[in-house]
């Protein structure tokens, strides 16, 4: 039987004895140091090991130790052999797969499929540490290692690959994962009630097949199966919008097969307004799709977790560190480890955001004494420097807020509360918010709250009396806001509010800092180059407003198709999937490099592009020294050096390798993966006279 953590403590040093627990094993050595000769469930993490509850696989591990099962943590094994699998001997129960808490992919490229120079989820940022497609290699070498021993996959990069689903890297559309992964089941979304209830059902004797009634997972039929579940469903088809639609265990719905949506662009649109439709867990139906003579079912969400959950989960004893055993700094780790996460989920339903597909739109929020416990750990910590980085969560200011109608709720197929209007039925009350971080910041032993997490403009507005807390109080000199686009046009294909919404809030974080006294307090917005619906006029529109406001971007986000995502169903078909208009698609790298050049108009290197981009389409008018013009009429010094140097540096563009056929992974041509710019920090520091650093 599996023992709990109390029983077999270690000892920790100095705070971390009165708040924590030892952290799950990494190497059969501490597993014996922990009295165990076996354990329940192996967890392997494409990511370094950081038992924070910021990290997928620290809840999942002390979700699980608090329910008895013993977890072991493999941690950015070598997937080239199956050796690291077989250290901590057969696990009891099963092996848990995650590729990390990023696509691996994403992870890995950039919007223009070149190799990142770091990894922000493994120590020194150094890349190459997990394979490409990571959910892949690992779940081969699990069965490779233990046949027979269930495989569950689940975080982001599984989550979103369950059906069948466009893949940019390979700008092809893939299976399930399920298939290629050889998984038992997929966990989808915040998996934490599944892990467990699977745990529990294994550990009682029950076989993997009887884990099929869990909600939040997917799983593949056999041949067998598959052809009597097409048999029912020919003889009681529905449609997903069906009033007359029967009870969702008994109709599943039939969405285009692999093979549909591979050949036909509205096929490929109309699963993907299908599925989309589907993700309330209170009313969404079972997901059946074929893949030749094989059918992937998908169960309906996995029901929000309550107040209470919420804080079992994040009251659980972590030691908020990255294993001892790294000796280089983890930089997603230093990023957020002075955060507190108050909630979990979003209803904003950004197109291109795999937040709310991932974590919900039901805002599952924590109570106040269990944040502000959290608090109180991190002020007990002698290394703490005072100051709370981020008290919010995938959005800063939707704690506690939910639809006040729950009989609405139940029913309600809308993928966004707040677009294109705030529905009346949301409770917007930042009341419970405000109390809260007015709490957080008078506990002893904290200086500062910040506000770190993205703010949703259109809520926020709401709430004088929020505005007025956050600027006097929780803004470290720069808010985030996220305003992505100006064009109308696009906005409404990223379910994002006007481009007056953002001028208004603008204003308004303008005069409470002045009313605060800090009037150098100053927004950052963030914008995206490429989403589908932008062409050269809407960015050159950007730019303008841009201009004109004062706005220099430091930082370009270029849209990547993430899976699952309807902006991805967007950018591959050129269809929007509910209204089945065309919408025009940035595919060619040129046409996405102006797009991204146009944000930085301002650079002297950007001449050159900006200047094509304005005389193709037809600006020429903002090419000059009058006041809205981007670009002058000459290029600057500085813009012909980078040319030539570009030139020079034979920078050429490398598509993806494909792994699938024997290629090797990385860029094709590209040699040993290095990063794309290697040594770019020394040579900068020497063209500005200051050195390399001692």
């Amino acid at each position: 039987m599996a023992t709990s953590a109390q029983s077999t403590r270690l000892s920790l040093p100095l705070w971390r004895e009165t708040y924590a627990a030892p952290m799950a094993p990494t190497l059969r050595a501490e597993m014996r140091a922990r009295g165990w000769d076996d354990v329940d469930v192996v967890f392997v993490t494409g990511d370094a090991y950081v038992d924070h509850p910021s990290f997928a696989m620290a809840i999942i591990a002390r979700v699980l130790e608090a329910a008895g099962f013993r977890v072991a943590m493999l941690s950015q094994p070598d997937w080239h052999s199956c050796e690291p699998w077989r250290q901590f001997g057969k696990p009891r129960l099963f092996f848990a797969i995650s590729a990390g808490n990023m696509d691996s992919l994403i992870n890995h490229y950039t919007a223009n499929k070149k190799v990142r120079n770091d990894d922000a989820y493994s120590p020194g940022g150094r890349i190459g540490l997990r394979p490409d497609r990571a959910t892949l290699p690992y779940c081969h070498r699990a069965r490779e290692a233990f046949p027979g021993v269930p495989i569950i996959a689940g975080g982001v990069e599984a989550s979103l690959r369950r059906l069948a689903h466009f893949d940019y890297w390979s700008e092809t559309v893939r299976r399930s994962i399920l298939l290629d992964a050889k998984a038992d089941l997929v966990v989808y979304g915040m998996g934490e009630k599944t892990i467990v209830d699977i745990a529990r059902r294994l550990a009682d004797g029950k076989s993997v097949r009887d884990l099929r009634d869990l909600r939040g997972v997917a799983y593949a039929l056999g041949a067998n199966e598959s052809d009597s579940l097409r048999f029912a469903l020919a003889g009681n088809p529905k449609d997903a919008n069906s009033s007359s639609a029967k009870p969702q265990a008994e109709s599943p719905i039939l969405l285009p097969s692999s093979e549909e949506v591979k050949a036909d662009k509205l096929a490929f649109a109309e699963a993907t307004r299908v599925i989309h439709i589907n993700t309330n867990p209170y009313n969404a139906r079972i997901l059946v799709q074929y893949h030749e003579r094989q059918a992937v079912v998908v169960n309906p969400p996995a029901l929000p977790i309550c107040e209470k959950e919420m804080d079992q989960i994040y009251d659980l004893p972590y030691t908020r560190r990255p294993h001892p055993s790294y000796k280089e700094p983890i930089p997603a780790y230093e990023m957020i480890k002075d955060s507190v996460t108050l909630m979990r989920g979003c209803f904003g339903g950004c197109t291109f955001c795999s937040i709310t597909a991932h974590q919900g739109r039901v805002i599952q929020s924590r109570s106040q004494e269990s944040v502000l416990k959290e608090v109180r750990k991190m002020a007990a910590d002698p290394e703490f420097p005072g100051v709370v980085s981020d008290i919010g969560g995938p959005t800063a200011n939707m704690y506690q807020m939910r639809c006040s109608r729950p009989e609405v709720e139940a029913k309600c197929k809308r993928l966004s509360c707040v677009h294109p209007t705030i529905c009346k039925l949301l409770g917007t009350d930042h009341g419970p918010l405000v109390e809260l971080m007015r709490r957080a910041r008078n506990e002893p032993g904290i200086r500062k709250v910040l506000v770190a997490s993205g703010i949703r403009m259109d809520l926020a507005q709401l709430s004088p009396e929020y505005m007025e807390e956050l600027t006097a109080h929780h803004v470290g000199g720069h808010l985030k806001v996220a305003p992505e686009h100006t064009d109308t046009h696009v906005l409404g294909l990223m379910k994002k509010p006007v481009n007056n919404n953002f001028e208004r809030f603008a204003h308004g974080f303008r005069e409470g800092s002045k009313k605060a006294g800090k009037p150098k307090q100053y927004i950052v917005p963030y914008y995206i180059a490429s989403h589908p619906g932008s062409d050269l006029h809407a960015m050159i529109d950007l730019a303008v407003f841009l201009k004109r406001n004062g706005y220099r971007p430091d930082q370009v986000q270029d849209f990547i198709p993430a899976p699952f995502d309807i902006a991805t169903a967007l950018y591959w078909t050129g269809i929007d999937p509910f209204t089945k208009q065309e919408v025009y698609v940035a595919k060619g790298l040129k046409d996405r490099k102006m797009q991204r050049a146009l944000m930085q108009f301002f650079k002297p290197e950007n001449w050159f592009t900006v200047r094509e981009a304005l005389i193709q389409a037809g600006r020429q008018d903002l090419i000059g020294n009058g006041c809205d013009c981007l670009i002058p009429a000459q290029p600057p010094k500085e813009a012909i050096e980078a040319r030539r140097k570009r030139a020079n540096d034979h920078d050429h563009y490398h598509t993806v390798a494909n792994p699938a056929v024997g290629e090797k992974p990385g860029e094709r041509g590209a040699g040993p993966v290095k990063g794309y710019r290697p040594g770019r920090k020394s040579q900068q520091r020497r063209k500005r006279g200051r050195g390399p650093k001692s």
